[in-house]
C-alpha cells in the first residue's frame, strides 16, 4: 500500500530542486517505491570536507531533502506544507568517491508532525550515515 497523497513524479519533484542546495549538490530523487524515496549526491569537490571525504553536512543535506520531500509527498499540497524541525546523523563511515544513496522511509505520521529515518549507503552498499528527522505539517 502506498504511503503517498497522489502518485509521485520524479520529474516533476526534482523540478523542486531548481535555484536550491539540492541543485548546488546535485542531490537527485532517483526513486518513489510505495513506502520510501531514494536519492543521490555526489562524493566529489562540492560535498566534500578538507580531508577528501564526503562532509557530514552535506549528509545532513541529502538526508533532510529526502525525508522532507517525502513528507511533503504525503499530504495534501493545496493545504498543507511540511518542514524540518530536528535532525540527527550519526556518519559511520567515510566516502572519498562515487555516489552517496540515500533512503527515506516514514516511521511516524500524525497530523501536525511526521518522522522520517533516513540511512546513506556509499557504492558498496555499506552504510555510510544514519539520520533521523522530525518534520512540522504545517497548515497553508
Amino acid at each position: 500500500m502506498s504511503i503517498w497523497f497522489k502518485s509521485p513524479d520524479l520529474s516533476e519533484i526534482n523540478a523542486w530542486n531548481k535555484g536550491t542546495m539540492l541543485e548546488h549538490l546535485d542531490i537527485q530523487i532517483t526513486k518513489v517505491a510505495d513506502d520510501y524515496i531514494e536519492g543521490t549526491m555526489p562524493a566529489n569537490e562540492k560535498t566534500f570536507q578538507p580531508f577528501k571525504l564526503v562532509h557530514g553536512g552535506a549528509n545532513v543535506v541529502l538526508a533532510e531533502s529526502l525525508g522532507s520531500i517525502g513528507a511533503q509527498l504525503t499530504v495534501d499540497p493545496e493545504k498543507y506544507y511540511c518542514v524540518g524541525q530536528e535532525v540527527n546523523a550519526n556518519h559511520v563511515r567515510g566516502v572519498r568517491s562515487g555516489l552517496v544513496t540515500g533512503q527515506a522511509r516514514q516511521l511516524y505520521k500524525g497530523k501536525t508532525s511526521q518522522v522520517w529515518e533516513i540511512k546513506l549507503f556509499d557504492d558498496r552498499q555499506k552504510l555510510t550515515c544514519i539520520s533521523r528527522l522530525t518534520v512540522a505539517v504545517v497548515k497553508k
